[in-house]
């Protein structure tokens, strides 16, 4: 009961295979035409692009690895699983990805102060094919990127990707039609801009689940609350409430039974478990019970003392 709200993970994941390893591919080629058509025209906002794709791929090998590791099933070392490979995937991909685009700030600033011309066609045309590509590459990996932390990173990275790919372009139709040469470092400004704020804005989640904070949209005290008026519960102490993985929230906790009631023990267990699954959403609870006259002294309600 309580699990049809996970239905749709359970996606082919073959054919999701297939996909990343097309994005994967495209992704590494483009890099390499970027860096050297970079080079060759002596744009900066090109070689930034190209640096950002290069990060597009990198990412999605090692979202491509984490989505094979998180399949692995729970062993005697890994009691949990590996379902956890995927957050931390997509913490080394953001992470990095704010790094680069901190390195894109420093390398437009020193241009600015010391500018070079660069070739206008040879941009436009080198971000116009990196624009399709950005786009084809996030097709590939959008419906995957709706259930997972892992490859919505990816996925993002390559979206912010299209976006400095149409920046360059217009960098390049502003160096060829007015002669704007600072328009180059600018446009890298902005594509290291919008990448910091992705990044710092999509981090916070990853680092949540981590930290093994309780999960977005679910208030630890109102389940605390709903758990206390079951019938049959007396109070609840040593609460603890967070995610193993992107979408598995879990919980524990001591449950006071009410005094003269505990033969009624396994039933009041099975309604808290019903009631934690139907509505919150909660799969997984581990609950100790304690009689009333044995219970713990002064725990804390939240945590352990």
């Amino acid at each position: 009961m309580g699990h049809h709200h996970h239905h749709h993970h359970h996606v082919d994941p073959d054919a999701g295979d297939r996909r990343m390893y097309g994005a994967i591919g495209v992704n590494f080629a483009l890099t390499i035409a970027q860096i050297v058509g970079g080079i060759l025209s002596g744009s900066l906002a090109l070689i930034a692009d190209a640096l950002h794709n290069l990060s597009d791929a990198v990412s999605l090998v090692i979202a491509f690895a984490a989505r094979k590791i998180a399949r692995r099933p729970a062993d005697a070392q890994m009691t949990f699983g590996y379902g956890r490979a995927e957050v931390v995937a997509a913490l080394i991909n953001y992470t990095t990805l704010i790094l680069l685009a901190f390195y894109l700030v420093y390398e437009a600033v020193e241009r600015f102060f010391d500018p070079s011309q660069a070739n206008g066609w040879m941009i436009v045309i080198i971000a116009g094919i990196a624009l399709v590509v950005d786009l084809v590459t996030a097709a590939l990996t959008y419906a995957m990127s709706m259930s997972s932390v892992n490859i919505r990173a990816a996925f993002l990275h390559n979206l912010a990707d299209a976006l400095g790919s149409v920046a360059v372009i217009v960098a390049g139709v502003a160096i060829l039609v007015f002669g704007w040469w600072w328009v180059d470092p600018l446009v890298t400004l902005m594509i290291a801009g919008y990448i910091l704020w992705m990044g710092f804005a999509e981090i916070g989640e990853v680092i949540r689940i981590l930290m093994q904070a309780s999960p977005p949209g679910l208030d630890s005290e109102e389940i605390v609350e709903s758990l206390q008026g079951v019938d049959g519960v007396a109070s609840v102490h040593h609460a603890h409430l967070w995610q193993m993985e992107e979408h598995h929230p879990a919980m524990e906790a001591h449950v006071v039974v009410v005094e003269g009631r505990w033969a009624e023990a396994d039933a009041i267990k099975a309604r808290i478990k019903v009631m934690l699954s139907e509505k919150f959403g909660v799969g997984h609870s581990t609950l100790e019970l304690e009689c009333a006259r044995h219970a713990c002294r002064d725990p804390k309600v939240i945590g352990h003392a």
